[in-house]
């Protein structure tokens, strides 16, 4: 994966108006912040000087009490590089924890049907079906890659979140789901099988 430096408009969006505070979460609601959302992400350096502060000010918005959410994206910032905050419901105290370069590198056949809501999508809520356990690469701050085996809510997370930084949003995953046939294997959790159609 290469790191490209980032840009003189990223810079100064990172930089833009008081670095202590939040930096806006684009809406899809506004077409210019639309095209953002829609644009997939670059390798973002783990050396980059600026990376500290655009993680800081990104989990200032996550944590916004005025309206909070359980993970963010760099593009929902603005900034189409892969940075990603998740909060782990799976570790005790649930902390937020943010990745550099997250890539998803297998999927469980089992999935799992949950609401979703995003930052960047105002008043809107949907079912979404997601794959239960996901295995993540991802570097950590000093630039070594990591693996992990993440699932369940967490797991949900970290599908929607790295969907950001290909451009998709969890509107996208409903429509597919429309298209596609699922076959119900337990009631009480939502857990389902996709149904595999052999292409002729």
């Amino acid at each position: 994966m290469i790191n490209s430096p980032l840009t003189d408009a990223e810079r100064r969006l990172i930089l833009a108006e008081d670095t202590a505070q939040a930096m806006r979460v684009l809406q899809d609601t506004v077409a210019m912040e639309r095209k953002i959302l829609r644009v997939p992400s670059v390798a973002i350096d783990p050396e980059e000087e600026l990376l500290p502060l655009l993680a800081r000010r990104m989990y200032l918005a996550v944590t916004d009490p005025a309206r909070p959410g359980v993970g963010i994206a760099a593009p929902q910032v603005g900034i189409n590089r892969s940075l990603i905050w998740v909060q782990r419901f799976d570790k005790p105290g649930e902390p937020f924890e943010h990745y550099l370069n997250p890539v998803i590198t297998w999927r469980s056949d089992l999935l799992r049907k949950g609401q979703e809501g995003c930052l960047s999508i105002p008043d809107t809520v949907g079912d979404v079906l997601r794959h239960y356990t996901i295995r993540l690469a991802y570097q950590d701050t000093s630039g070594k890659w990591q693996e992990e085996l993440i699932e369940g809510f967490t797991a949900v997370i970290f599908q929607h979140e790295t969907d950001h930084l290909l451009g998709v949003l969890f509107t996208d995953r409903l429509a597919e789901q429309e298209a596609n046939t699922y076959s119900m294997i337990n009631d009480e959790v939502q857990l389902y099988l996709e149904k595999r159609l052999k292409k002729q």
